[in-house]
């Protein structure tokens, strides 16, 4: 058993932590739990109070490869002593050209590639559009219903959550055009992939042709498989048309990774298993495996719109993160590493399933690959959405020495974004907390 709770949870020097935080810190960060962590490793969370736990949250899906993995700690030890900071901008160094090198590889298309280098998976988001319009010379950008791309102003404007992310923040960019995202399970007259697919992309056509003009778009973005939105993967149908329709109009159609990305879906990205290469990818989280750095990579041409100076920043590519990047991607070369985590995604797919088999609460199961979640209803025929359940299963998880996310638009999922390192024990250990949370929480929830 690797949980192991020596205290009730919040303990009381997380609770004196929590007090200190409302006094210091401002509120707008959220916290998914009252856990103050102590260290970390592998797929095990230790509190303040030394209360263990097993994580389903990988820190919001950044470490893919496991907490504190030793190779990526090695890595980064051996950077910091030779120094923490240059700035490429002032004075290059070999790691940020060598991330570079390995991304451009591994990124999905034959094209030539090019790539830059930021500290968040927002910035990259920004950096992107700000790519999209220097190369096609336009100014629209196209997003999509439910999806979720930062909390700077563009990265903002693109995403699709009104509340908490963009309260109070507005007016928003003027040149975002908003939509619909084919996410069956909640398409109106039809669950079926392939029909809502088709049903979608007419919308989308519709929408460029009545409000844009499709030679006035400069990019579409993407996020293959909703992150916040909720672990909804687009058909690849739909994202098959989509790449012919800018292709034929000339606009720049940016996948965004930054949660798919790294192994989290089973390939190295959910691109390769969704049959689609972008002109431009933003990536983040799983790539720095703990430390900040995120990318834009894609079509050179592309990349190489923007005059000398006009894109990059002081701290992009940190010589430290970059040797964490490159620790991380050395050890999703292995290949043992995704092998385990297309065994987790099956764990977790038959799980899920089984789940919605025998709690009428779960609305619907889905992901790709490891990339999982439940969606929680209060009737399945209306499928009204169930938030309070989601935040009570939440809380039930970690008080039991579980960590989960929840997700969605409406707030009613639960995901999990498991270390990929995960071992069969903690998974399943993990796994029947969540289900007894399921018992207690939502289904006598559902039943009242």
């Amino acid at each position: 058993m690797k949980i192991n709770l020596k205290t009730p949870v919040p303990g009381p020097k997380s609770l004196e932590l929590m007090a200190r935080r409302a006094r210091f810190v401002a509120r707008g960060p959220f916290h998914a739990t009252p856990v103050f962590i102590s260290k970390a490793e592998g797929s095990i969370i230790e509190d303040v109070d030394g209360n263990r736990f097993i994580d389903f949250a990988s820190g919001i899906g950044v470490v893919n490869v496991g907490h504190a993995a030793a190779s990526v700690v090695k890595a980064v030890q051996e950077t910091a002593k030779r120094g923490l900071h240059a700035g490429f901008n002032v004075t290059p160094y070999e790691g940020y050209v060598e991330v570079s090198r390995r991304l451009c590889e591994a990124v999905p298309g034959a094209h030539p590639k090019k790539a830059l280098l930021v500290n968040s998976g927002a910035e990259a988001v920004e950096n992107a559009v700000k790519i999209a319009r220097a190369f096609t010379g336009r100014q629209a950008v196209v997003c999509f219903e439910h999806g979720f791309h930062g909390r700077t102003y563009m990265a903002m404007s693109l995403t699709s959550k009104v509340t908490p992310y963009k309260t109070g923040f507005g007016p928003f960019n003027s040149e975002v055009y908003r939509v619909p995202f084919p996410y069956a399970y909640r398409w109106p007259g039809t669950s079926d992939p392939e029909r809502v697919a088709t049903e979608c992309f007419r919308r989308f056509e519709d929408v460029v042709a009545s409000q844009i003009g499709p030679g006035n778009a400069a990019a579409v973005v993407i996020e293959p498989v909703l992150g916040e939105g909720g672990f909804v993967t687009a058909p690849k149908s739909f994202l098959a048309q989509l790449r012919e329709y800018c292709t034929a109009h000339g606009i720049i159609l940016v996948a965004d990774e930054i949660q798919s990305g790294f192994g989290r879906t089973g390939t190295l990205f959910a691109c390769e298993q969704l049959g689609i290469a972008p002109d431009l990818m933003t990536l983040a989280k799983g790539l720095g495996g703990g430390l900040p750095i995120a990318a834009v990579v894609g079509r050179a041409d592309v990349m190489d719109a923007p005059i000398v100076g006009a894109i990059g920043g002081t701290y992009g590519g940190n010589p430290v993160a970059c040797a964490s990047a490159l620790a991380v991607l050395d050890l999703l070369r292995d290949g043992s590493l995704l092998a385990n985590a297309r065994a987790v995604g099956a764990t977790l797919e038959d799980a899920l399933a089984g789940w919605k088999e025998r709690y009428p609460c779960v609305g619907d199961a889905r992901g790709l690959g490891p990339m999982r979640a439940i969606e929680l209803v209060c009737d399945r025929a209306t499928k009204e959405p169930f938030r309070e359940a989601a935040g009570r299963l939440a809380r039930y998880c970690y008080e039991h020495g579980v960590i989960v996310l929840t997700a969605g638009t409406y707030g009613n999922v639960i995901r999990l974004l498991v270390p990929l390192i995960i071992t069969a024990a903690e998974l399943k250990e993990g796994l029947d907390v969540v289900e007894a949370g399921l018992k207690e929480i939502a289904m006598p929830c559902a039943e009242s």
